[in-house]
């Protein structure tokens, strides 16, 4: 519990919220792109994928789960409702407040996160009978991520589109510089916390994009085609952050 209260979510979320307005400032000043398609570039180079990813390399690298975590809690309950808000309001003119609200409370994801949270604050010991079915599920879900991840990355094509290379080096150098570059700041020399966390505030800052985003993207009708959305991890697997 202490790491989702924690300076190391206080060093990742500053490179998520750095790195996501450094992108609307020069998509909308410099490059000129579209106020929607600036947000969901914005959103994909500060929504990391930590889940199908993040929580693997959190528990068998890191060794510790809760640094995966304590980042999808945050990007479900407040980084995606802030962006659909502003999706919203830059497409209709206004903020759909039911929309907003309705995204973390639907997502399966957040509903189980809140729940694990609940049973750690308070300590309650679940019978047995709940127990061992959650136990064997949560045996399983690494596994199955990978193995899920390894199929799509299988039999999906790259995705491929008519991206600005201008916009494309913008991307990487904010999302595999910027974002890893502001967590180690904030974890290291601001909060002094301990090498472990500053590893991980990295490392979790350099994941790739997470689906999310890209599903989002096609919701909406804009950025599909932007370098900021794919979700496609290859080339970061190079990348010295990572």
């Amino acid at each position: 519990m202490g790491v989702i209260f924690s300076g190391f979510l206080v060093a990742t979320v500053s490179g998520a919220v750095v790195t996501g307005a450094a992108y609307l400032l020069v998509a909308r000043l410099v490059l000129r792109r579209p106020a929607t398609h600036a947000l969901m570039g914005g959103m994909g180079v500060s929504y990391v994928n930590a889940n199908n990813l993040g929580l693997p390399i959190a528990i068998y690298v890191l060794g510790d789960g809760s640094w995966s975590a304590s980042i999808i809690l945050v990007q479900l309950l407040v980084l995606q409702p802030t962006w659909l808000a502003a999706l919203d309001a830059s497409q209709q003119g206004r903020v759909s407040l039911r929309r907003v609200l309705r995204s973390p409370v639907t997502n399966p994801l957040t509903i189980g996160s809140l729940l694990g949270l609940g049973v750690a604050l308070t300590g309650i010991e679940l019978p047995g009978d709940v127990r061992a079915p959650i136990e064997l599920i949560g045996g399983l879900a690494i596994p199955g991520m990978l193995l899920a991840f390894g199929i799509s990355m299988r039999l999906s094509p790259v995705p491929r589109g008519k991206g600005n290379l201008a916009e494309l080096g913008v991307v990487v150098l904010l999302k595999l510089g910027l974002m890893p570059a502001v967590a180690a700041l904030v974890a290291g020399p601001v909060l002094g916390l301990p090498h472990d966390a500053v590893l991980a505030a990295v490392v979790m800052s350099s994941l790739p994009t997470a689906q999310n985003v890209f599903i989002l993207a096609v919701a909406y009708g804009r950025g599909r085609t932007s370098p900021a959305t794919p979700c496609w991890p290859r080339p970061c697997w190079r990348c010295p952050p990572c």
